[in-house]
């Protein structure tokens, strides 16, 4: 056979393999995202401009005959973004106030914090929404958090456009933006934008991380979770356990090995490609849980033993020394008639709120280390110098979810349950931050960390529930290292300024979608160091949460007073958001919101609050709900929805409970066909919840069980005499409530929730167990626990009777839950009615 090489060379392959030397050659440049490869070739690029996304493909430039060696072939190009286009690392930790970090005049260290302030720009005026889910659905999708869906955490939307939990097709997020510009895109820590309702293995998954314009995702779904034993873990879509196998695991590390594993791994296989990681830390949301190694060295360092009323002094002086506040800002006063003085308590309250103090900020310390490692990966691998890293310090205030007392349990605190100091002492105090408590600090230590500023998280009209400390780096861009800008702005501005940053324009059309502009603007300016005190561009801003709103417009701040505490989630409510009371202060020259001049300017407070309703109409802010805990148990359109019958099969694990059929302030039957093999059975049955709160039945040693744990305080069990014999048995548990049920919320009233039962534990149709449940749980069982069948993912409902995963050791052969929830009669609506008038009157 003879070869002609003549015709060899005029081979199309040999124009792919001539390309790929190419690549090869040229993979070493960092930063070329345009290559000048031919176009058509397996290395060609294309720049687009980015108005209509995904980006139509180019025609075909290629030839194609009958015969493949008379044809050239023709690859789409890859889309990649404009030359320089930097990395992209945006970071925002969790519940962090303002006063917190050391960074911003805080006693915590935070290297990594400081460290990017040093490199870049700390930021003094900027601002979050008061809460979890609505600040982060407003920095990815650069629009406001009601027109985001999200004027309440996912866990509490209702059927309105502004707080559905829903971000609609029109607001395309910074990852769907970037991805389709040719970045690569991650998401690593919380993510608490999914609606809780499609949190499960049966999707829809459009509003997951992966269907909102990120390639991966690596975190827990939800508002938080234990750090030690994280049971709403993901990755991309599939949930894992991997602390059930690694001894000391923390997710706080954990995620920081992926992240760099991840960039890693992109830095190798691709890279000319930009990225954009989104990187979102539990930390510093409830539970604290830094290692011990951490807790040893803050409690080392003694920086609470003053107590919290010195603590402001020194984060005030601190904070006027770094220039984060004016000199002539004032320390707003302690709110005395609210919270206690340290000097009033006892040597046993000092000595359990030191603890609680100590445990949060070694996690806090924790978690900026942590990203430490991530920031010098990045470093490492020569990718500093273009990458645009911002760290925002807190999604909101510093939370006084922890009650006046703090609480080993949050989820206690959510049901309205509280810990008093001295079980603390005798049952917490040394496992405290471990993973045996869900815990959280004392209110007075949450608003020392918001100093100067007044109140905390969820009160959205004083900036100690909105400012956060923010750090900008990049460095061959940020020459000014280490200024300070004082320019009001937003979370809503963060995505605009990656874009420009970026190059890359808003799209106007997205999946065929047309899109909403968003509503914030870009920071790039500031980035100038000619720029550092020309005034901000973010002129008019409103805030609303739980029915407290605020409207900021040039320099001037109109506030709806604040009429209940952060710290009280249940009981009635102002039935009446809609009418405010006003205090107006002048930003310009009150720094801290310390002096209410209404009274002194009846026009301005007139004009404002013409701005606040036009803007609140604008965002979707309306109806206002002053509501909170009671918001929990809203209705909403899950897959059980509506249903009162479940059957499952024999085993089944992993049931979110968005998705998972609601037992509380309702009667129930669980029925379940067992074979119990030869030896005896055990194992777990049908469970949700864990050691916080749930409940479980379970065969340990052979005797059918059922257990209700009452947020780790109490455990109330019912337990057969007798182990079952091998062969079929059907156990049923029984519960018969007392109370009108959830629907009395709809009055704002709390009377039909929380209480007890009469429980009935059958085996084979024989009662073997019966007892009254004094109260039970009213609102929420442990979200980062799921409903499970046939063995148990996270943790016990009850440590002493078993370890899990406790899988059932016989068959399953048939489970049914049936809910029958109390319907009110028409006597009882009126009565209720008549109530709800006379409290708003």
């Amino acid at each position: 056979m003879t070869i002609n090489r003549g015709k060899l060379m005029q081979c199309p392959w040999r124009q792919i393999a001539t390309a790929l030397m190419t690549v090869l050659a040229t993979a070493g440049i960092a930063a070329a995202q345009q290559s000048n490869a031919p176009l058509g070739s397996p290395a060609a690029t294309r720049a687009i401009d980015g108005l209509q996304l995904p980006a139509p493909e180019v025609p075909f430039g290629g030839k194609i005959e009958r015969n493949a060696m008379q044809s050239t072939p023709f690859w789409q190009p890859r889309i990649a973004p404009p030359n320089g286009a930097p990395n992209v690392l945006l970071i925002i930790t969790d519940d962090v106030g303002f006063g917190a970090p050391a960074t911003f005049g805080g006693v915590i260290p935070t290297p990594a914090l400081d460290k990017i302030a040093a490199m870049g720009l700390r930021y003094t005026n900027m601002h979050s929404t008061a809460l979890c889910s609505p600040t982060r659905a407003a920095l990815i999708t650069g629009r406001n958090h009601h027109s985001s869906g999200f004027g309440v955490i996912s866990e509490q939307a209702t059927g309105y456009p502004g707080y559905d939990s829903v971000i609609t097709k029109d607001k395309a997020t910074v990852g769907t933006i970037l991805k389709g510009n040719g970045y690569n895109t991650s998401w690593f820590g919380k993510n608490h934008n999914t609606p809780g309702y499609q949190v499960s293995m049966a999707g829809p998954f459009d509003q997951w991380p992966t269907g909102m314009g990120f390639d991966y995702f690596y975190g827990f779904m939800g508002g938080d979770t234990s750090q030690w034993t994280p049971g709403n873990l993901f990755r991309n879509t599939t949930q894992i356990y991997p602390f059930e196998t690694r001894k000391g695991y923390n997710l706080i590390t954990a995620m920081a090995d992926e992240a760099i594993d991840y960039m890693s791994q992109l830095n190798a296989l691709a890279p000319d490609q930009p990225w954009l990681v989104y990187y979102a830390p539990g930390g510093t949301h409830a539970p604290h849980h830094p290692t011990p190694e951490w807790i040893k060295k803050i409690e080392d360092m003694h920086l609470f033993d003053d107590g919290w009323n010195k603590l402001r002094d020194t984060i005030f002086a601190n904070q006027k020394k770094l220039g984060v506040i004016p000199q002539t800002a004032e320390l707003t006063p302690w709110p005395s008639d609210l919270l206690k003085n340290w000097e009033q308590l006892t040597d046993d309250e000092k000595k359990m709120f030191i603890r609680q103090a100590n445990v949060y900020a070694a996690y806090l310390a924790y978690t900026d280390a942590e990203i430490g490692r991530v920031i010098q990966a990045v470093e490492d691998a020569g990718e500093l110098d273009n990458t645009l890293i911002i760290y925002i310090s807190g999604d909101n205030g510093s939370s006084a979810e922890g009650t006046l007392l703090g609480t080993p349990n949050e989820v206690a605190m959510f049901n309205g349950v509280e810990v008093p100091v001295s079980a603390q002492l005798k049952h917490f105090y040394d496992i405290w931050g471990s993973e045996h408590t869900y815990n959280h600090m004392a209110v007075p230590w949450s608003w020392a960390f918001d100093t100067p500023f007044k109140w905390t998280k969820q009160i959205s009209s004083y900036f100690g529930g909105t400012r956060q400390g923010m750090a900008i780096a990049w460095p061959k861009v940020i020459t000014d290292k280490g200024g300070i800008r004082n320019q009001f702005a937003h979370v809503i501005d963060i995505a605009p300024t990656i874009l420009e940053a970026a190059s890359i324009r808003e799209p106007s059309v997205v999946d065929g979608i047309a899109q909403s502009p968003m509503e914030g603007s870009s920071l790039m300016y500031t980035f100038d160091a000619a720029n550092a005190k020309v005034p901000g561009r973010h002129l008019t801003q409103y805030f609303e949460m739980f029915g407290n709103y605020a409207i900021y417009h040039e320099g001037w701040m109109l506030v709806d007073k604040v009429t209940r505490p952060s710290w009280v989630t249940a009981g009635p409510q102002d039935v009446n958001p809609a009418k405010a009371d006003w205090a107006l202060y002048n930003i310009n020259t009150d720094w801290t919101q310390n002096h209410d001049v209404a009274a002194r300017h009846p026009e301005k407070v007139k004009e404002l609050e013409a701005i606040w309703w036009r803007e609140a109409k604008k965002y979707n802010v309306m109806p206002l709900d002053a509501s909170v805990v009671s918001r929990l148990v809203t209705p909403r359109p899950s897959s059980t929805a509506g249903r009162s019958d479940f059957t499952f099969p024999g085993r089944m694990t992993g049931i979110s409970n968005g998705v998972a059929p609601s037992i509380l302030n309702a009667s129930y039957t669980i029925t379940a066909e067992v074979t119990v093999p030869e030896g005896g059975g055990e194992g777990m049955i049908i469970t949700q919840g864990g050691r916080f709160t749930g409940y479980g039945l379970f065969l340990r040693k052979g005797k059918p069980t059922f257990v209700w744990n009452l947020f780790g305080l109490q455990k109330v069990a019912w337990e057969a005499p007798d182990a079952l014999a091998p062969g079929k048995h059907t156990l049923v548990f029984d519960f018969n409530y007392d109370g009108l049920g959830a629907a009395t919320l709809a009055f704002n009233d709390f009377s039909g929730i929380g209480k007890g039962g009469m429980g009935e534990l059958k085996v084979d149709g024989a009662v073997v167990a019966k007892q009254k449940m004094e109260y039970t749980v009213p609102l929420i069982l442990a979200w980062d626990e799921n409903m499970d069948i046939g063995s148990d993912t996270g943790t016990p409902v009850d440590d002493a009777a078993y370890a899990v995963p406790f899988p059932f050791t016989g068959s399953i052969d048939s489970l049914n839950l049936i809910v029958n929830r109390p319907v009110l009669s028409d006597a009882d609506k009126a009565r209720l009615e008549d109530a709800m008038k006379k409290a708003s009157d």
